[in-house]
């Protein structure tokens, strides 16, 4: 095996830093699996480790990136031969063990999938830790009851990676959904989604919460957390279901237990980092079939890889719209 290019986040003096680099074959870390890899995304969560914005990396030097779709070189166990197309997404992949943002990885063999038939590596990265996050979070509210039939469904910071394709996965599945952006000028955008409506999020009095407001939302996929979220349980309907999804906007909730006990609300904690199976096949081949986001082409690009660091500020400034794909080896 030859050295090859990979984007190292290391620490010094107490700051992170972050560059391109070649390792050797022998800086690969620990697993079972061996992948030559093709695609690569970018997250919010890649952003905030490669510029240190956040506490992200556990370990340093890493090589970042939490998602990647490749081909098996190699394999120390029998679910996976040489040759094989595969995903690996999440675990410790990008913030603990080096990831995506190499030519080569090697990671443990339970945190591989086989990529499903019906996607193509640049679809499965369009989609990525993003796609799965969202999938998993409507799989849990319908498995919690929720229907298009009961009401709308409100999906906050809509324009993002995760909101975005929440939107038009909603849409897809025939929900009635509600686009909740601080951004007036993506209402285009995100009505070619399948959003019914757009909401402003400035429209919103964030700053006297009621208890109990009036009832809105059959369903809420949450992406920002603090204000917002504790908006959305006090205007949740009988029964309503939230999937709560990110921080983008505050890690904590100023709430009280009035919509849960006396409208029955629940609140479901997605967490796609570390779920194992059968929900993490069976999430990937559902995004294979009948939760493909139909728009997903327009609202992914691609970029080279050498274009990923100038990609990390659109992020962190909160302008990032859809999804990005890092062309790693040719995809």
């Amino acid at each position: 095996m030859e050295p090859f290019k990979a984007y190292l986040i290391e620490e010094k003096d107490g700051k992170v830093e972050s560059r391109f680099t070649t390792l050797a074959p022998e800086a690969l870390d620990a697993g079972e699996v061996t992948i030559r890899v093709v695609a690569s995304s970018i997250n919010y969560k890649d952003a905030l480790a490669a510029t240190g914005a956040g506490k992200i990396i556990r370990r340093f030097p890493c090589v970042g990136g939490i998602d990647m779709a490749g081909v098996v070189v190699e394999s120390a166990d029998g679910r996976f031969k040489a040759g094989d197309a595969v995903i690996a997404t999440s675990f410790d992949i990008g913030v603990a063990h080096h990831g995506g943002y190499a030519e080569m990885a090697r990671v443990p063999a339970d945190w591989v999938v086989p990529l499903p038939q019906g996607l193509s590596m640049y679809e499965a990265m369009a989609l990525g830790t993003a796609g799965f996050t969202a999938a998993l979070g409507i799989v849990r509210m319908e498995e919690n009851g929720l229907t298009p039939a009961k009401g709308p469904v409100i999906v906050s910071g809509a324009t993002g990676g995760v909101g975005s394709l929440a939107v038009d996965m909603l849409a897809r599945r025939g929900y009635h959904v509600v686009a909740l952006t601080g951004k007036e000028s993506e209402t285009p955008f995100l009505k070619e989604l399948g959003a019914a409506e757009v909401m402003l999020r400035q429209s919103l009095n964030l700053e006297k919460i009621r208890p109990l407001d009036k009832a809105l939302w059959a369903g809420a996929v949450d992406n920002l957390g603090g204000d917002v979220l504790a908006w959305m349980a006090s205007t949740m309907k009988q029964g309503g279901t939230i999937a709560s999804i990110g921080l983008a906007a505050s890690h904590t909730l100023n709430t009280t237990v009035m919509p849960f006990i006396l409208r029955g609300a629940s609140l479901l904690g997605i967490d796609s980092g570390y779920i194992g199976e059968p929900y993490r096949s069976g999430i990937w081949q559902r995004l294979a079939s009948d939760m493909k986001p139909p728009h997903l082409a327009a609202m992914a690009r691609k970029v080279a890889f050498d274009e990923l660091p100038s990609l990390f500020p659109e992020y962190l400034a909160g302008r990032a719209r859809g999804r990005v794909v890092v062309d790693v080896g040719g995809v």
